[in-house]
């Protein structure tokens, strides 16, 4: 098993810039923003002399009774209990506080090893965190997690003790199918991962915008291997005003980017809006297999229920090749027939479609259906062969396949998803047209 290392601390002391300097990343979000961080962020650490797990943490109020600064409290309890090593970080700039003192009151109780790692600390002469000494936590170790000053030695003291394991066999992370719960703040998406692993992962709070990065958990559901990414919820563009959920959209772009299957979830007790709309464009824009769940079913009664059908057929028409599952994240009610399409959804975008079954069906859509005439021309289409997947690229070959029409792509488009089951997947279609060898040439 590799060690465990939970950072912990006040907020805006360095926490997620060191958990990035570790990590060798940029996963977790940084900003000059006291509490940007709320959940538990994991990351492989890549500095030091043997492999370990990092916890990057919000900021830790022990004494806090109540609201979101609670959740957060209860995710650093949490890192604290699954960790080997606490390193304790606190600001060398702003100095010893009442704060610190509290966290580290609370720490020694924990029975963890404990590492003080004073941050900010470059360009300041030793007097500068001489004061640390005070928390009766050991010898401070002074580090510039923006640049690196000083990490390096805090790991080898953090991971001393620890040994390289003996070499295991995990699924990769291409063999883990990566999943993306989007959609509109506060339809439930943390609610729906918790759900899901059977545990208060995330924080799960009655309030617009708890989630502010994409955080990942590597989990199995009914022996598959899954990668789930919770993300933060998208707003209209003209209603993000803090920089910092600037950078929570742009996070969230990026997991639909670099996920196999995006789940859109929805509030069942709201109207669907277009920013519902907008959102499952971006899926779609990203070429993502796509499931919509539509959330908190449970409380609603028959004539709500038809008229959340009604607004999904009327607003999200285009998204009629999309499965769609009704359930109750808080009750985890529907999980299972929703995982179910997710492995659906995965194994249409990654189908693998032989040339000839694509020219014969291709021969049978236009046996039913021929593409109608542009003047005195008719488009011939010829053949047809798979031109990528993720999501599955059809390429047709023919002449004067520019005169195919739009209406008669989307005949294709059916044709092919009902023959080749590609239910869940986006499905784009490339016309090729052969140079005619007898036009005229200069």
């Amino acid at each position: 098993m590799l060690p465990v290392v939970a950072l912990v601390g006040r907020p805006n002391v360095g926490k997620s810039t060191l958990f990035n300097r570790l990590t060798r990343s940029r996963a977790a979000l940084v900003a000059d923003f006291p509490g940007l961080t709320r959940d538990r962020h994991y990351g492989a650490g890549r500095v030091g002399p043997v492999p370990y797990l990092v916890i990057d943490t919000g900021g830790f109020e022990p004494a806090a009774h109540e609201g979101i600064v609670r959740e957060m409290a209860a995710q650093a309890e949490q890192a604290i209990a699954e960790s080997d090593v606490v390193v304790f970080v606190v600001d060398a700039r702003d100095g010893l506080t009442a704060h610190d003192r509290r966290i580290a009151e609370r720490l020694r109780k924990s029975g963890r090893r404990l590492v003080l790692a004073v941050n900010k600390a470059e360009g300041l002469p030793p007097a500068a965190w001489a004061e640390f000494h005070e928390l009766g936590l050991g010898e401070p170790h002074p580090v510039s997690a923006a640049h690196g000053d000083g990490v390096a030695a805090l790991m080898e003291v953090v991971l001393a003790g620890f040994t390289v394991p003996a070499p295991q066999a995990p699924a990769p992370d291409h063999d883990r199918i990566r999943v993306a719960i989007v959609g509109r703040p506060n339809v439930g998406k943390s609610t729906l991962v918790n759900a899901l692993l059977g545990e208060p992962r995330q924080i799960a709070f009655d309030e617009p915008g708890t989630t502010r990065d994409a955080i990942e958990i590597d989990f199995d559901y009914g022996g598959a291997a899954y990668t789930l990414i919770d993300t933060a919820g998208l707003r209209r563009r003209g209603k993000v005003f803090e920089t910092i959920e600037k950078f929570s959209v742009v996070k969230t772009l990026q997991a639909i980017e670099r996920c196999h299957v995006a789940v859109l979830l929805v509030d069942g007790a709201a109207q669907i809006t277009e920013q519902d709309a907008h959102i499952a464009g971006f899926i779609l824009e990203a070429g993502r297999a796509l499931v919509v769940a539509v959330n908190k079913w449970d409380g609603l009664h028959d004539e709500q229920r038809q008229r959340i059908k009604r607004e999904l057929d009327r607003k999200l028409h285009f998204l009629d090749w999309a499965p769609r599952h009704y359930v109750s994240a808080r009750a985890g009610t529907g999980l299972a027939a929703l995982m179910r399409s997710v492995n659906r959804a995965y194994q249409a975008a990654h189908a693998k479609l032989p040339t000839p079954r694509l020219t014969r069906a291709l021969a049978a859509a236009i046996e039913r259906q021929p593409p109608p005439r542009s003047g005195r021309t008719r488009p011939k289409l010829r053949y047809a062969h798979q031109g990528g997947h993720n999501p599955p690229v059809i390429v047709i070959h023919g002449n004067s396949l520019q005169h195919v029409p739009a209406a008669y792509r989307r005949y294709l488009e059916g044709w092919f998803r009902e023959k080749f089951e590609l239910r869940g997947t986006p499905l784009r279609i490339e016309f090729r047209t052969s140079a005619n060898p007898y036009a005229a040439t200069d």
